[in-house]
């Protein structure tokens, strides 16, 4: 079903009560709602204090690497939690000092001096203002993300290249080349108490998150930055190391113009808007998928215009007062999440508890060494390199457009990167879309013509060449592998075509794999059934699920949804079905478990199957009791009345009666059976098989590809030889078997992992069915 409609309305009920006015009293929803309200606090209060936690030693680190007032990443922490909080568009977004504008920030400040990089980071915020007034947030998102990472790489590696050195107590340039030209004469000067805190720091990052058994999840409630600058401060006791010194707080002054050139200025702007608003609109995207994923989330997805007009707003107010620039982090978010946030109240209390720490606890703050704070912004940067995302631009075959933006930014700095990254994303697409690549094959008696690549008039040339050395009178078949065909290239090919089968030669157009687009007669070529997905619309409220109304408001709500959609397609075939009656070639035993749905593993349609369904899928055999001829007389009347094929038994995996059959009692003690336990007595012999056999199998049982799971599994196996043996006894069945008329199939279907077996009897292994391989007649 391509669409299902909602339940069909339920007539209201009427209930009668007595005439008494009710007693005033709180409506049942009261109670319940401030109860949320109040847990809803607690959370938002417990996570604001682990991201703020997180923030403080963080801002400084960036601040530290800028060369900025350390207090100004203080300020963007309070701002981007205060101002971005309240006015974005993704409420458990945590803003802050931006980590990947570190690099550009840093030569702002060399070239142009702090408060011009205020007045820079104010006009990036007006940008950012007026972009999210004409609503372009989702087309920034329309660049590569190959270019996006490779950006973030390209300035995690600057972060990590320039922030060594201070770990190992010398002083970063302000080129990435030159920083790493620098490491020899700087390794061969180490200063060793530095490199003590940096060692002390990293470690502490690397392993808090792996702190084993209850003492260290108690411990891991702590931020890993926060417990690595503790752990680095207090090895760096009563040793005399630069530390953080906070200047005594004061009106900060207001931003000047830097003294540059228009086009200079402009380019700066440029800069800042443009990786700010990457970073804050990625991050949101992530923020907003993590939240979505966390059981009871708020549904609503994030309004990313106004997380855009947020950011130009905090970055307006932050450069105004003497802060870094702010962009939203994955960092930061990530941690509000799984800290469990409810609310955009976590994020602007952490501003505030970071405006408190700034006026409340200098003289603390000032006891971190320097060295520590540039070790966790080194691993950020670090971390900012990320292996599974070279790993998936290069399974999209993007890896030179990542590459070329890494080196881009490394060498050249982040705007040109970025503009290099595109220049390459562009190169390679228009080379994808030009480069075609046709060869010509002979093939016995035939020739095979395969077309690599897209189809275009600057194809047609090529095309026309390769199509000119098939002789006349020649089987052809053209092999078409591309996703894309303009009409200039097909007229080419229609005009071959009919050229070449005028001359008495036959041409097959085929796609991928050679398969040809008109299927001859004996394949399956019918249009499979509209992909099926579990239809959450017709099904009832949790709470309401027991309830007959509901379910029968969703069998109606699916059958209605049939009327309209899918009657009409199907109502020909069935028309003529009733006028020709039912001739299906095969006949398909299973087990009555909801989630078999035969119809969609077999890729079949009214008419195909003729389909026995019961609890275990079995096969009494002959001289059981009366009371079991069910079956036995649907498998008579599909061999011999409707004179099917072939006979498949197909068991799954978690199949209850399995289950029921490995815990039932030992025969004769139950008093009184019940009939699902007398029915089950024609699953013992599949029982005594197994238990026969061994927990080995002794090559009665395998799967290809993996070990039998347990011995459920193993059952489900034994018993679709078991049940197979038994149609063997019945002699309609053992006739036709004899006769070369009528073919007998074993089938496992394992439910959790969609995937089909089919029983080769002559090895007892049960092979998957791939979805490449050619089609099994069952």
């Amino acid at each position: 079903m391509s669409q299902i409609e909602k339940p069909l309305p339920q007539p209201p009920r009427t209930t009668h009560r007595a005439e008494v006015p009710p007693e005033p009293r709180t409506p049942p929803e009261g109670p319940r709602a401030q109860k949320a309200g109040w847990a809803s606090w607690r959370r938002d209060l417990s996570a604001s204090i682990v991201v703020f936690l997180l923030a403080v030693p963080l801002s400084l680190g960036i601040a530290l690497a800028t060369g900025a007032p350390l207090q100004a990443g203080l300020v963007s922490a309070a701002v981007g939690g205060v101002v971005a909080g309240l006015l974005g568009g993704t409420p458990l977004q945590v803003s802050g000092a931006a980590t990947g504008l570190l690099v550009v920030t840093a030569g702002l400040v060399q070239h142009y001096g702090w408060r011009a990089t205020c007045a820079i980071t104010v006009l990036a915020g007006l940008a950012q203002l007026a972009l999210g007034a004409l609503r372009v947030a989702r087309a920034t998102l329309a660049i590569s993300p190959a270019i996006v990472h490779g950006m973030l790489a390209g300035i995690g590696a600057t972060i990590a290249i320039g922030q060594l050195h201070v770990v190992l107590g010398g002083s970063p340039d302000s080129s990435a080349l030159d920083n790493a030209a620098a490491l020899p004469g700087q390794l061969a000067h180490l200063h060793t108490t530095a490199l003590l805190i940096g060692a002390v720091t990293v470690a502490v990052l690397a392993g808090w998150g792996r702190l084993p058994g209850r003492v260290g999840r108690w411990l891991r409630v702590l931020p890993a930055p926060l417990a690595a600058v503790l752990a680095a401060t207090a090895a760096s006791a009563g040793s005399s190391v630069p530390r953080v010194e906070l200047p005594s707080w004061t009106r900060p002054e207001l931003p000047a113009l830097p003294d540059a050139s228009v086009p200079a200025l402009a380019a700066a702007v440029l800069t800042v808007t443009l990786v700010a608003s990457m970073e804050s609109l990625l991050s949101a995207v992530a923020v907003d998928r993590l939240a979505a994923e966390r059981p009871g989330a708020p549904t609503g997805r994030a309004r990313l215009n106004r997380e855009l007009a947020g950011q130009g707003v905090a970055n307006a107010v932050s450069g105004l007062l003497g802060g870094l620039p702010v962009s939203g982090g994955a960092i930061r978010g990530s941690a509000n999440v799984r800290a469990g946030a409810a609310t955009r109240r976590a994020t602007v209390l952490h501003g505030v508890w970071v405006l408190l720490c700034a006026g409340l606890l200098a003289a603390v703050l000032e006891l971190i060494p320097l060295a520590a704070l540039a070790a966790l912004v080194m691993v950020v940067g670090v971390r900012m390199v990320s292996f599974a995302h070279i790993r998936h631009v290069q399974r999209h075959r993007e890896f030179p457009v990542y590459a070329a933006t890494l080196g881009g930014v490394v060498l050249l700095g982040v705007l040109q990167g970025v503009l290099t990254g595109i220049a390459v994303a562009a190169f390679l697409a228009l080379r994808r879309l030009t480069h075609t690549r046709v060869t010509v094959t002979q093939e016995g008696e035939g020739y095979r013509v395969r077309v690599s690549g897209q189809l275009t008039f600057l194809a047609v040339p090529r095309l026309t060449r390769a199509l000119a050395l098939v002789p006349a009178h020649t089987e052809v078949v053209v092999e078409l592998c591309g996703s894309f065909m303009d009409h200039a290239a097909y007229e080419a090919l229609q005009s071959w075509t009919a050229a070449h089968r005028a001359h008495g030669g036959w041409v097959t157009l085929g796609g991928r794999a050679g398969r040809p687009l008109a299927e001859p007669t004996g394949a399956h070529s019918c249009r499979p059934w509209t992909p099926w997905r579990n239809h959450h619309c017709t099904r009832p409220a949790p709470e309401l699920t027991a309830s007959p109304e509901s379910s029968g408001g969703q069998l109606l709500g699916g059958v209605s949804a049939f009327q309209r959609h899918t009657a009409p397609l199907v109502r020909e075939e069935l028309a003529r079905l009733a006028r020709e009656g039912q001739r299906p070639t095969q006949l398909f035993l299973t087990c009555a478990d909801s989630r078999l749905v035969t119809s969609m593993i077999t890729s079949s349609g009214p008419g195909d199957l003729f389909t026995v369904r019961n609890v275990g899928n079995l096969m009494p055999p002959p001289g059981t009791d009366a009371s079991c001829d069910s079956v036995g007389a649907a498998v008579e009347y599909a061999v011999d009345v409707l004179r099917v094929g072939s006979i498949t038994v197909c068991g799954h995996s978690g199949c209850g009666a399995m289950g029921a059959l490995l815990d039932s009692a030992a025969p004769g003690e139950e008093a009184e059976p019940t009939p699902l336990a007398r029915w089950l007595r024609h699953g013992r012999p599949s029982l005594a098989r197994m238990q026969r056999i061994g927990r080995l199998g002794r090559g009665e049982v395998a799967l290809s590809g993996r070990p039998v799971t347990d011995d459920q599994e193993r059952l489900a196996l034994v018993n679709v030889r078991q049940q197979l043996d038994h149609l063997r006894a019945h002699g309609c069945v053992a006739r036709r078997v004899a006769e070369g008329t009528l073919a007998l199939h074993g089938m496992y279907f394992h439910v959790g992992e969609a995937q089909a077996y089919v029983l080769d009897e002559a090895t007892g292994r049960f092979c998957a069915v791939h979805g490449e391989a050619a089609p099994v007649t069952v």
